[in-house]
């Protein structure tokens, strides 16, 4: 049994093969990318105009999903396509690959939906959801400025444990669902490359099965990196694995590490009745942010609360709790390597980023050597081996290849390889990937810092130019009390190329994707700022900071290809 769904937007629809390039000087570059793949790879079509003059565009894509079946290999192979890692970037992949017609299996060693799911981005947001309902509760002044009037405020530790879990419980089912109702065959073991278009999986003491692929996807994530001398006992030092499962709340804990999971982490336990203090090797909090707005969401996010910072340290040793006494942290001097300081807490979390995970897969039998244990690729997200040669129909995607360590990036590089194996030249524009951290108030970012973007300018020799604009001007952001935040524009004046938005505020990271979606399509400001927003509403944070944008007046509309990164 097979579903097809046909979207058109035109008629009539030009036959295949018929040259785009009838669209004349109006026409948009064919080669022009859709949410950062190119319009070929999405199955778009150009038309002719019309007699009338009018230019009218065909945007037609039949999509073909087998539900029961996963269709038949390529001679010669058991499958077309074999996916290691069954999380959201292996997933995202099987599914297109049954789409386009492939016969996929997945090969997963533990649970599907991998570390967001399960580990990561699910569960977190479960507890971000509930730290951000107790802090309108604790928050008298800003209940009041609305009318309103609460007597006090609980919560019930295991009772929001339990939403987290039972959410990554739910989106983990629904992922399941998904893979067996298109026929995808869900291989139970831990996967390795044993040769060219060849793997075998199996369960530890279990005999193992090798099968064929003409196309084999890596996509084996990533673990929690634990920086020497830091002993973690999964009770009073852990990490994000652990901490998800909240399993108590300590009256004080050390975070380390102050990018995007110890920030969302503060935002919890501080909601909660944590004491936070953050360690920081780098000499500023937040490094992964622009500048401007790190230094802004220290002001709003860390300041205000109860938290507490060193930066420009290590924590050279960690010792768990035991015996009466209290977790032990020693500081040092990130330079220097001089003792700094004793902290004694009562619980340490170790965020200080991911490792891939990609030990055990046979990358020896291909003459594969990772870095830093990242595995090497092209911009295609094909695998090079020791000598920098592609090895033939082997890929890989997601925080194993170091690339982006976003799970929304795996899925979108995932799809990307897909229409490579199946003849769609496509490159992934990453500059268009969009990132964000679900604090409250809500971080999110897509492009280049204002640093980079000088950086690039002064290399290439162009000119950059930023534009700002603030939550306090916007209606819909004053109706809720929120009026916090700041959206910043870093942009080229002589052509309107978008280089790269932030914004920190009230549902930034729904709000990022105007921007990353100009990214990707190519679209400039001199286009966007004649889009209709709907008044009142939060995307008008956008539409001024769009607006407020100087572009030369001599340069044209026309929206050119991004480049890709």
């Amino acid at each position: 049994m097979q579903a097809s769904i046909s979207l058109s937007c035109a008629s009539p629809a030009i036959a295949a093969g018929s040259d785009p390039a009838g669209l004349g000087s109006f026409s948009r570059p064919s080669s022009l990318r859709f949410c950062g793949l190119k319009r070929e790879a999405l199955g778009f079509r150009s038309v002719k105009p019309l007699g009338s003059g009018r230019i009218q565009r065909s945007i037609s894509r039949t999509v073909t999903a087998a539900i029961s079946s996963n269709g038949s290999a390529s001679k010669g192979f058991d499958y077309d396509l074999v996916i290691i890692g069954a999380g959201v970037g292996g997933h995202g992949a099987a599914l297109h690959a049954v789409e386009r017609g492939l016969k996929t299996a997945i090969i997963e060693g533990d649970v599907i939906g991998g570390t967001c799911v399960n580990r990561g981005c699910v569960p977190s947001k479960a507890l971000l959801a509930v730290s951000g309902r107790m802090r309108e509760l604790q928050n008298e002044h800003h209940l009041k400025a609305l009318g309103l009037q609460v007597s006090s405020s609980g919560y019930d530790r295991q009772g929001v444990a339990d939403h987290a879990n039972n959410l990554a419980s739910k989106i983990r089912s629904n992922l399941t669902n998904s893979l067996k109702a298109l026929g995808v065959d869900i291989l139970n073991g831990v996967g390795t490359v044993v040769g060219t278009q060849k793997v075998k999986y199996g369960k530890v003491g279990f005999p193992e099965t090798e099968i064929t692929a003409k196309d084999i996807i890596i996509a084996t994530g990533s673990v929690p990196f634990v920086p020497n001398g830091i002993e973690v006992d999964g009770k009073t030092v852990f990490t994000s694995d652990h901490a998800l499962k909240l399993e108590w709340v300590p009256d004080w804990i050390a975070i380390v590490g102050s990018g995007y999971i110890g920030l969302e982490f503060s935002d919890v336990y501080t909601a909660l009745g944590s004491e936070v203090t953050f360690v920081e090797a780098l000499d500023q909090l937040m490094p992964g942010f622009d500048p401007e707005i790190g230094k802004l969401a220290q002001r709003i996010l860390i300041n205000p609360r109860n938290i507490d910072y060193h930066t420009g340290v290590f924590a050279k040793k960690i010792t768990p709790a035991k015996d009466g006494k209290p977790v032990l942290i020693e500081l040092i001097d990130a330079k220097t390597k001089e003792p700094k300081d004793t902290l004694e807490v009562d619980a340490a979390l170790v965020a200080t980023g991911r490792a891939p995970f990609t030990k055990g897969l046979g990358l020896e039998n291909i003459n594969v050597v990772t870095q830093r244990g990242f595995i090497p690729i092209d911009e295609h997200m094909q695998v090079l081996d020791a000598s920098g040669n592609l090895v033939p129909h082997l890929y890989c995607i997601g925080d194993a290849n170091g690339k982006m360590m976003l799970a929304h990036a795996a899925s979108a590089q995932g799809i990307s390889v897909v229409e490579r194996v199946c003849g769609k030249e496509n490159v992934l524009n990453h500059l268009s990937i969009p990132a964000a951290c679900f604090t409250h108030p809500e971080i999110s970012m897509v492009g280049l810092t204002e640093p980079q973007a000088r950086e690039k300018a002064e290399q290439e020799g162009f000119e950059v130019s930023v534009a700002k604009t603030s939550f306090k001007a916007n209606t819909k952001a004053l109706a809720e009390n929120e009026g916090e935040g700041l959206a910043k524009l870093i942009y080229r004046p002589d052509t309107g190329e978008i280089l790269g938005v932030h914004i920190l505020g009230l549902h930034a990271a729904d709000l990022i994707h105007e921007a990353s979606n100009a990214i990707a399509l190519g679209t400039r400001i001199q286009d966007i700022k004649f889009a209709v927003h709907a008044h009142p509403t939060l995307s008008e944070v956008l539409d001024e900071l769009f607006k407020s944008a100087k572009v030369n007046t001599d340069v044209s509309h026309s929206v050119n290809e991004p480049v890709a990164a």
